[in-house]
């Protein structure tokens, strides 16, 4: 005789494992456009959804030289173990890069991670229970969106314009919670160039966003992988720079020298990083000592800035080509964003029509973008899209808007004809991938 699992309320379950998980991982759901985003990259569609790096300009031939002497050298360190912490030097490293935007740090406080959105899962893990808020632009980036549903995090969305952030619309969320008995936790922003949408905040605007978030008791989490990509190379004060003890500040090489390495960092004030570093000992007991070692050589070795000059140079040149293809051909009636850094521009289509519902169609003719309500914890973002100039050439990236803009023609006239038939609103953040990073 064996055994078997029941079956709920008397129903043939496909997964037998469905009664053992846990209760967080109600919040773990898959991105209902990822089997598109497969089609999407074959050749002959113009993928404008991707926030993968253009590595191209990298060195390749003295990169390659580089990890063989490394491995010939130092092959006995770099492919064993190491601390949770990570590597002393490339710590020291991290703080050099981060003086560049006025942030003053002890290699002591910096934790290696393995890629910054690791980082950011570990901040949820150690801050949040579940019912508790986080406060998040809107729209906001989906891997943190993914982070804070699966610990079980609440997302209030507070606005942005064109400055960033709105301090008065962090002040109304923050009182509303408070009077609601709700405790949020900490503010999560990306300050420069946004992703997805582009802006920056103002520099008027930092310090008065930090002195709110004091007032309430709320931490900040400020998450800065494009900040030394502004296309004039200016670099903004970071927020950490003006109140060490209460900002926890993520950054990355993914942006700025190479994604695949998997190399991030948390700088948090002392007692954080200690609670920082036991969670990443349990999470993955340390971060790969090779990859680490490579980017040490690299910022030891090459002009990293003047890589990420060649970077910007890049990436303005793509910004200049999507705006210029906005312009000439999508329909009146959108707006977009106007980056001057970053990678990502943040389109408005006319009340009707829904990008999530577009999507398929976009990919039919051989066009891709990320659509607007994966940005979202509550379901909204349904006028508006993702476009992404990081990857492609200009000359395909002016070739996807053009085809971006005949789908949506076609879509108004079914709106104009039909009435308005948007599908209606799913709650819950999609998990991030390469796709929409």
């Amino acid at each position: 005789m064996t055994a078997s699992m029941p079956e709920r309320s008397g129903r043939h379950n496909l997964d037998p494992h469905l009664d053992r998980y846990a209760a967080r991982t109600a919040g773990m759901t898959a991105s209902e456009i990822r089997a598109l985003f497969a089609v999407a990259s074959r050749p002959e569609v113009v993928s404008l959804a991707g926030g993968m790096p253009n590595l191209a300009a990298l060195p390749l031939d003295s990169l390659s030289a580089q990890m063989a002497e490394l491995i010939a050298e130092d092959g006995l360190v770099a492919l064993q173990y190491g601390s949770a912490q990570g590597i002393p030097v490339l710590r020291e490293q991290i703080c050099e890069i981060m003086a560049l935007e006025g942030i003053s740090a002890h290699a002591d406080d910096v934790v290696v991670t393995v890629g910054s959105q690791m980082g950011l899962d570990m901040v949820t893990r150690i801050f949040c229970d579940p019912g508790d808020v986080v406060i998040a632009e809107g729209p906001s980036y989906v891997g943190a969106l993914g982070s804070f549903a699966a610990y079980q995090a609440q997302v209030v969305h507070v606005a942005m314009d064109d400055n960033g952030l709105v301090p008065e619309a962090l002040r109304d969320a923050l009182a509303q919670a408070e009077k609601a008995g709700r405790r949020v936790k900490f503010l999560y922003t990306i300050p420069n160039f946004h992703n997805p949408a582009g802006v920056t905040l103002a520099v008027e605007r930092r310090a008065e966003i930090l002195a709110i978030c004091r007032e309430h008791g709320v931490l900040v989490v400020e998450d800065n992988p494009y900040g030394l990509l502004g296309f004039d190379g200016q670099t903004y004060p970071a927020l950490r720079s003006l109140d060490p003890e209460n900002v926890v500040y993520l950054g990355s090489f993914s942006k700025t020298f190479a994604s695949g390495l998997r190399v991030g960092w948390v700088l948090a004030p002392h007692a954080v990083r200690e609670k920082l570093v036991l969670a990443a000992e349990s999470a993955t007991l340390c971060p790969p000592t090779l990859n680490q070692l490579v980017v040490s050589r690299y910022l030891a070795t090459h002009d990293w800035k003047g890589q990420i000059k060649t970077f910007r140079e890049n990436y303005r040149e793509r910004r200049d080509a999507i705006l210029s293809a906005l312009e000439q051909h999508m329909p009146a009636g959108c707006s977009w964003t106007r980056p001057d850094g970053g990678f990502y521009v943040w389109v408005t289509v006319p009340e009707g029509v829904d990008t999530k519902a577009m999507l398929p169609r976009a990919v039919t003719a051989r066009v891709a973008y990320a659509s607007g309500t994966g940005f979202y914890a509550d379901g909204f973002g349904s006028r508006q899209m993702r476009v992404s100039y990081c990857y492609p050439t200009p000359e395909r990236i002016r070739e996807g808007v053009r085809r971006l803009a005949g789908v949506l023609e076609s879509e108004m006239d079914l709106v104009r004809t039909f009435g308005n038939v948007s599908m209606k609103p799913i709650s819950g953040p999609e998990n991030p991938s390469p796709d929409t990073a």
